[in-house]
């Protein structure tokens, strides 16, 4: 397995710069062990698989967690908000980093993720593939 650390900073798209870093590594199955932070802003998409909301202030990056690589990445986000209320949601683009985002991610060896289209839930969907290389 192999360990991918990144910092990213002020003005960072973080779902943007997920996908260019697991493209830039040529990453085949990886998972997000640790992403510490804070955001001036937030775009997450709620439960119901339509509505994105749109957090205008600055939160920290409670838990992110998810599948990367170069195909496909699928990340959940939670964030605190002043008040130290929380909410989170599929993160989107336009979720700009404030001050610094540490990213720790783990490639998993043997394995690639695949996409194919779901019927049954409409979304391009994971698939898990024995990586025979």
């Amino acid at each position: 397995m192999r360990t991918v650390c990144v910092r990213l900073r002020r003005g960072d798209d973080l779902l943007l710069s997920l996908r260019a870093l697991a493209q830039r590594e040529g990453l085949r199955a990886a998972v997000i062990l640790s992403g510490v932070g804070c955001v001036t802003e937030a775009r997450v998409r709620d439960a119901s698989g339509v509505t994105v909301r749109h957090i205008a202030e600055p939160c920290e990056i409670t838990a992110l967690q998810g599948t990367v690589s170069a195909r496909r990445c699928h990340v959940h986000i939670a964030l605190s908000r002043e008040d130290m209320t929380t909410l989170g949601g599929h993160l989107m683009e336009g979720t700009y980093i404030n001050t610094t985002c540490e990213l720790v991610l783990l490639e998993q060896d043997g394995w690639r993720y695949g996409v194919e289209q779901d019927a049954a839930t409409g979304y391009d969907e994971i698939v898990f593939q024995e990586d025979k290389r």
